[in-house]
């Protein structure tokens, strides 16, 4: 089954070995250990990194997103996430809705609105979010003891969902744990229900979140933040 067939049918699909890089993998591992906007459980608005920025346009990264996005497929967030002995935490039943956007307009089906970090935040519509997709790069190994992520599968298909819905979906549906060697990469669409537990190790457990969105589902007068 093809990258983006499983896409399809799943809402995400694992590739072991996608960036093999070594000389972008330690660029980004240097940047991470510099940075200033970098806390103990990691960093938002990592478009800020030259590293992430490379990699995110990195032809490994880019032939993942160009065969479900299509040709015209940009990155416009990254998000880094550590979880370790000193950030351990874990992640309910949720779908990702919120996106930056440069400018709070009213427009139909968009909202509520927020600001995190000086960037205005909306929830987005369904049909606007089918138009995007995170690879998650896997700057260490994920196993089954480092809280790996955890997804439902077909669960991109049922639109914006409740908390109700969401609830008795996770008991309903059997849960895919995403175990992934360092270098690969998760593909995910935002609206596949997802979680994580608490790491049970000390190993730990970084992850570059990318998103990348299709150039027709971002049409005026919206406009995504590149954060």
């Amino acid at each position: 089954m093809s990258l983006r067939e499983e896409v399809e049918a799943n809402g995400f699909a694992i590739r072991d070995i996608a960036v093999t890089d070594a000389g972008l993998m330690q660029a980004l591992d240097e940047d991470i250990r510099r940075s200033p906007l970098r806390n103990k459980a990691g960093m938002r608005h990592a478009m800020s990194l030259r590293s992430v920025r490379d990699i995110a346009s990195c032809q490994a990264m880019r032939k993942l997103a160009y065969e479900i996005l299509g040709g015209s497929a940009f990155p416009f967030r990254a998000t880094i996430f550590e979880k370790s002995p000193a950030a351990n935490w874990l992640v309910v039943w949720h779908q990702d809705t919120a996106l930056p956007l440069e400018h709070k307009l009213d427009v139909l089906g968009w909202g509520p609105w927020s600001t995190k970090q000086g960037i205005q935040y909306a929830h987005a519509p369904a049909e606007v979010l089918s138009q995007v997709l995170a690879l998650r790069l896997h700057l260490d190994d994920s196993t089954s003891e480092n809280g790996p992520l955890r997804v439902l599968p077909g669960t991109h298909n049922l639109g914006l969902l409740s908390d109700d819905d969401i609830h008795a979906l996770s008991e309903q549906i059997r849960s895919v744990e995403c175990v992934v060697p360092k270098g690969g990469v998760v593909a995910m669409r935002p609206l596949v229900l997802h979680a994580s537990s608490k790491s049970r190790t000390e190993l730990p457990r970084r992850v570059l979140h990318i998103e990348y969105a299709a150039s027709e589902s971002i049409a005026s007068p919206l406009d995504l933040e590149i954060v």
